[in-house]
């Protein structure tokens, strides 16, 4: 299996290093180009600044290939800014410009739901068929889920409120599994990936 990292901007390092002691068998590939993503089984979005990753898609010419190739089913696990860039909808409130989204992931979403980035925070999450004690969430600057379509299933909470769905082959995420050093997420969704027709 090929897995890919979105590498344009944000946790980038992180995703890869974390990718490194998972993926077994396989390749990690950083996708800056279209030629990578044609190469890739799979792709994580990393969390980062949604309206500068929109821009670098557009002018790396990506936005139109990663569009069709997730509309084909291309198993896809977006954090944060990613899961940003999916929304069907943006919220109003959220500072600056809203990024222009691919409306992949039926979900409403504010950017920095929780506030700047003093209101970061570290939390227990519980995730679907995740065995174990909880997930540690890292939640830095994350959006929030306002509304879940029916088009998308929540599949991760933090004290009863929905921070991950999953639409299709698309989980996304609002906090950030690189950074907690807790590699189960990774792998459960590398598992499915996999296993997927």
């Amino acid at each position: 299996m090929n897995v890919g990292v979105l590498a344009l901007q944000g946790d980038v390092p992180e995703h890869l290093k974390a990718l490194a002691g998972v993926v077994r068998g396989g390749t990690v590939t950083a996708v800056r180009t279209p030629d990578d993503l044609a190469r890739v089984d799979a792709l994580f979005m990393p969390g980062g600044e949604s309206t500068t990753i929109a821009r670098l898609l557009q002018g790396s010419r990506l936005w139109d290939p990663l569009d069709a190739r997730m509309r084909a089913g291309l198993p896809v696990l977006a954090t944060c800014a990613g899961l940003i860039l999916l929304a069907r909808t943006l919220a109003p409130g959220g500072p600056g410009a809203s990024p222009p989204t691919f409306g992949l992931v039926d979900v409403e979403v504010r950017r920095n739901g929780y506030g700047s980035q003093r209101e970061s925070f570290e939390g227990p999450v519980r995730v679907e068929d995740l065995a174990g004690e909880a997930f540690p969430g890292v939640f830095i600057r994350a959006p929030r889920i306002l509304d879940v379509g029916p088009g998308a299933r929540p599949i991760a909470w933090h004290e009863g409120e929905v921070v991950g769905v999953r639409h299709g082959a698309i989980w996304a995420l609002t906090f950030h599994p690189e950074l907690s050093g807790d590699r189960r997420l990774h792998r459960l969704f590398l598992e499915g990936a996999a296993n997927a027709p």
